[in-house]
């Protein structure tokens, strides 16, 4: 396949099991705190720990996939992925239930890189806010799906087959990813060198930075929210069919908002100011009953960022340092997905409640304007410079 809409559709469904597997804990946690008897600290430790395995393997990921090629990483990540399901599958140990979501997360943190790295190299300088926004929009697809599917498949099987079915779906990423070609120009600059300017590394560093505090605000929704309105009162198939309606509105306003920044040629304004709008969500939905109506807005505005956000480290990254580079970019954001969640449940059981959770996702969220400016100046000294 050499067509670049036909390889970003591949592309699509397979990051799509990432979020399927990653969801699968926080979408059954109160049948997995009546399971194995745990709280929700816990739970939030077992959350956070499918991004741990990416503060050592994101940097060696790009290095790895630069070595074996895309197809080759991309399926050692997806047995890996499917091989964590299993063993979280097959035990009643909550320390082999941790290992497994290691192994996942492991399969996880090297899947994304490359699929990052592949979609990077057919859309360069071709509609990226756009292509990064569909790209991207696998995740609040697959979180919505999951939302939707494995409570439902939790209450009537239990957890055994929750974990069975993203293993499932894993194996079926390995198909398609045999339809998958690179592009010539990708190919043909690979051999280059990969060494990154001290410019362009910190552009990077920023840029990874954004995309974790982002995600982990946002992470915040579909992580404890279910939680929080298991709390109130609401069953848990309530609970998770309406926090996956964030999920499903996000699936509109993340290309959206990639097609905004492509159009408009002003990324950074749709991303600070949809920013801001959703930390003030956030922080409304713990203190609110219109829990309903918040979430759509949410969902509306809260996807608008993905696509400007995760075009940045392409402006810095040519064909044969985007590897290395995706690798840096997803040290930090692995870092602040591996930190945020272990965080926000330890406060949640100290507070009593998961409403901290999400007023710490307000707070992430509202650092990543700041962010976004050092982001623009660090580049602009580097374009000044290079024309010099």
């Amino acid at each position: 396949m050499r067509n670049r809409w036909g390889i970003l559709a591949i592309l699509f469904v397979v990051r799509l099991t990432i979020a399927f597997q990653f969801q699968s804990v926080a979408a059954v946690a109160p049948l997995l705190q009546q399971t194995f008897g745990v709280g929700l600290a816990d739970i939030g430790i077992l959350i956070g720990l499918y991004f741990t395995p990416g503060v050592v393997l994101a940097l060696p990921g790009g290095a790895i996939g630069r070595r074996l090629g895309d197809k080759s990483t991309t399926i050692a990540a997806l047995l890996l992925m499917t091989a964590g399901s299993l063993v979280m599958a097959a035990t009643d140990i909550w320390g082999l239930q941790m290992a497994g979501r290691l192994v996942s997360g492991a399969g996880g943190v090297l899947l994304t890189v490359q699929l990052t790295k592949m979609g990077a190299d057919w859309f360069a300088g071709k509609e990226i806010a756009t292509a990064m926004a569909i790209f991207v929009n696998s995740w609040p697809a697959g979180v919505a799906i999951s939302l939707l599917v494995l409570p439902a498949i939790g209450t009537a099987y239990g957890a055994g087959a929750v974990f069975l079915t993203t293993g499932a779906l894993s194996a079926i990423g390995i198909v398609l990813i045999m339809f998958y070609q690179p592009p010539q120009a990708a190919t043909a600059s690979a051999a280059g060198s990969g060494r990154l300017d001290p410019l362009a590394l910190l552009a990077v560093i920023v840029a990874g930075a954004i995309w974790g505090l982002y995600n982990v605000g946002f992470a915040m929704i579909f992580s404890f929210g279910p939680s929080l309105l298991v709390e109130r009162g609401w069953s848990i198939a309530a609970a998770g069919s309406a926090i996956s309606l964030v999920m499903w509105l996000s699936v509109i306003s993340v290309p959206s908002g990639g097609f905004l920044a492509d159009r408009t040629k002003h990324p950074f304004v749709v991303a600070i100011a949809a920013s801001l709008v959703v930390a003030g969500l956030l922080a409304w939905l713990t203190r609110s009953d219109a829990v309903v109506a918040i979430l759509v807005l949410v969902g509306l505005i809260g996807g608008l960022p993905a696509g400007p956000i995760m075009s940045l480290a392409a402006r810095v990254l040519g064909p044969e340092t985007r590897a290395i580079g995706m690798g840096v970019f997803y040290t930090l954001f692995y870092a602040a997905m591996m930190l945020g969640p272990a965080v926000a449940g330890r406060l949640a059981k100290s507070a009593g409640t998961a409403a901290v959770a999400l007023d710490l996702g307000a707070l992430t969220v509202l650092a990543c304007p700041p962010l976004m400016w050092l982001f623009e100046r660090i580049v602009s000294v580097r374009y000044r410079r290079a024309q010099s």
